[in-house]
């Protein structure tokens, strides 16, 4: 039996047919919220995040387990009737199941929500697409990378001249999941005062589309689409990355008091009334020159110097950190966002935190990643099967056990 959670969603139980990233970003968050997340995996191979070939840890690969870990996992061919049989009758007793398919191909295997439904009217169905179930785009396939594109993000991303480049992280994924979390949630409450289940539909177009708020602002406002500006801001000046003697900070000069406070500190008050940059509208129009006139004065001094002189001005201000120096930062490891993990083959892992904190429910990082198939037989004697037939079924290719 699983462990007795104690997060805020405890005693939820979560059915996750997704996989990659998307889908398994929600159920991870779930997880972590205390919801007794089943990764189903198809046969054979498993989620295809298990092929991502580099970088493995003792085989494993690294990407699988980062999204993977607090969960149970099982597998199952969902193409032979038996194994749709058993997840049917899973099914029974979830509250949500996740997928990321083409639209159609769960129907097309007879697990369609409108047959899962009929099995457990109060099942919350979570569908995460490239383009929504919805429009002409319904039943086209999605990758982060092609929702960026779509969504407009690499024409506003990079630096000005450039050619389209997409985020540096996979934001459509990322977002799809966390609104998949919201979804689930929201339809959760709902069931939780009607008893019913509903479909959760969204997408990576979506996800990539909700985070350009301030272009689409602009666009609207003026019917001109805003191109990209580097790591300035497209509304307000100074606000961007800075080089400095050892590296680079971000200054947020997102006001006019704060950017008072910058001329101080950087000991040229009479930018102040200088009028190529008294206000935010001067500032953004000559911003060339803004940041020509900062840079002569911030290489000057280390980055550390520079930190330490905007912080006692009351300036935000931050360093631009690598991946490791983020990881390694106290304050990263003071929030708890760094876990240590033991794989029963990877060995000692490291993983991302959840980055929700409750006061009277706190979230919990126990489990590793599973092996492909480690938790089948414990599910489905959870579910009624005896041991002869679940040994039965994984004869019949229907399932399979890790050993």
């Amino acid at each position: 039996m699983t462990e007795s959670k104690t997060g805020p969603l405890a005693g939820m139980r979560v059915l996750e047919l997704a996989q990659i990233m998307a889908g398994p970003t929600a159920g991870m968050m779930l997880a972590d919220m205390g919801a007794d997340v089943i990764k189903v995996e198809k046969l054979p191979g498993g989620d295809d995040a298990r092929g991502y070939q580099e970088p493995r840890v003792n085989g494993i690969s690294a990407p699988f387990l980062i999204l993977n870990r607090n969960k149970r996992g099982i597998a199952l061919n969902l193409k032979h009737p038996r194994g749709r049989d058993v997840l049917l009758r899973l099914v029974r007793d979830a509250d949500v199941l996740t997928e990321n398919y083409r639209l159609g191909t769960l129907e097309k295997l007879g697990l369609g929500y409108d047959v899962l439904a009929q099995v457990n009217p109060g099942l919350i169905y979570c569908a995460v697409s490239g383009y929504g179930r919805t429009g002409p785009y319904a039943d086209k396939g999605g990758f982060d990378l092609i929702a960026q594109g779509f969504a407009g993000l690499m024409s506003i991303t990079g630096e000005p001249g450039g050619p389209p480049a997409k985020t540096g992280n996979s934001v459509a994924d990322i977002n799809a999941g966390i609104l998949a979390v919201v979804g689930i949630c929201a339809a959760y409450a709902h069931k939780l005062k009607t008893g019913r289940g509903q479909v959760v539909d969204t997408s990576l177009m979506e996800a990539a589309l909700q985070q350009t708020y301030w272009h689409a602002a602009i666009y609207f406002a003026t019917g001109e689409s805003p191109g990209p500006t580097g790591s300035a801001h497209v509304l307000t000046a100074p606000y961007q990355a800075f080089r400095t003697k050892d590296g680079w900070i971000n200054i947020g000069g997102a006001n006019q008091a704060n950017w008072e406070r910058i001329a101080e500190v950087l000991g040229h008050p009479e930018w102040r009334d200088d009028p190529r940059f008294r206000t935010n509208s001067d500032r953004m129009r000559n911003l060339e020159a803004l940041v020509a006139a900062m840079n002569a004065v911030l290489v000057t001094r280390t980055r550390a110097q520079w930190i330490e002189a905007f912080d006692a001005a009351g300036v935000p201000v931050g360093p631009v950190h690598s991946i490791g120096e983020a990881l390694a930062h106290p304050q990263t490891q003071a929030r708890g966002m760094v876990v240590d993990l033991v794989h029963p083959q990877a060995g000692p892992t490291k993983a991302l935190g959840c980055p929700l904190h409750f006061s009277d429910t706190p979230t919990s990082i126990e489990r590793p990643a599973p092996l492909l198939g480690e938790h089948t037989r414990e599910v489905l004697r959870e579910h009624g099967y005896s041991d002869e037939q679940i040994d039965a079924l994984a004869a019949e290719g229907a399932i399979e056990i890790a050993r």
